[in-house]
């Protein structure tokens, strides 16, 4: 995991100073192109940088960890892999940062499924660096917090999470297991549920819009 990640952008398309960072991260087994596609329906003052996940999978695709699987064939995190990759994409924020200077403190990260698991993670383990979550199908995995995490001040962290009923890759489970968590927390967020199973779905996409405007808006 030693190579530059590489990643897809679209600067603001109206001229801004310190632009507001939208910062993509995709799910397992895809790459930068998947959520860069909602790129062209999102607000013009976003500066949007679509990152691809640094480990190929034999069968194509990206992921930013490897999922195991044990004797009784459940699923489980490499979770030091997935603390590199935190680790990874917060030096990778800074860096971009040092390039293009955004105004960080109403800036976004965007993620799905294994991405929304490392935005939770990221955003909680520095909440000081991008206060606002968009995390679609994904939740908390406590073990990805730092060790200092729950000591940092999570008021100024603003969450957008959905899930779909019918997910068979990540049960609904887990997406009420978070908002319990959250809620204990005092993290201010808000959770929409479809009948659906593990996507985005058209009334999906319109609700994180609109949350991703009014935010724009304050």
């Amino acid at each position: 995991m030693s190579q530059a990640l590489q990643y897809l952008f679209r600067e603001p398309n109206v001229a801004t100073k310190n632009p507001k960072l939208l910062l993509m991260l995709h799910g397992y087994g895809s790459d930068e192109k998947d959520l860069y596609s909602f790129a062209s329906y999102l607000p013009d003052e976003l500066f949007i940088v679509s990152v691809r996940a640094p480990l190929n999978l034999p069968w194509g695709g990206y992921a930013w960890y490897t999922i195991n699987l044990n004797a009784s064939n459940e699923k489980f995190t490499d979770v030091p892999e997935a603390i590199q990759a935190r680790e990874r994409i917060h030096k990778f924020i800074n860096e971009l940062n040092d390039q293009y200077r955004f105004d960080l403190n109403n800036s976004f990260l965007l993620g799905f499924s294994q991405g929304a698991i490392l935005s939770y993670a990221l955003a909680m383990s520095y909440p000081n660096l991008i206060p606002n979550v968009l995390a679609l199908s994904g939740y908390v995995n406590q073990d990805l917090l730092t060790q200092t995490a729950y000591t940092k001040d999570w008021q100024k962290l603003d969450i957008f999470r959905s899930h779909g009923n019918q997910d068979m890759v990540l049960p609904i489970d887990l997406a009420h297991n978070t908002t319990k968590f959250l809620d204990k927390n005092d993290i201010k967020n808000i959770y929409k549920e479809y009948p659906t199973g593990h996507g985005v779905s058209p009334e999906n996409f319109q609700d994180m819009l609109n949350w991703l405007t009014l935010k724009l808006s304050q």
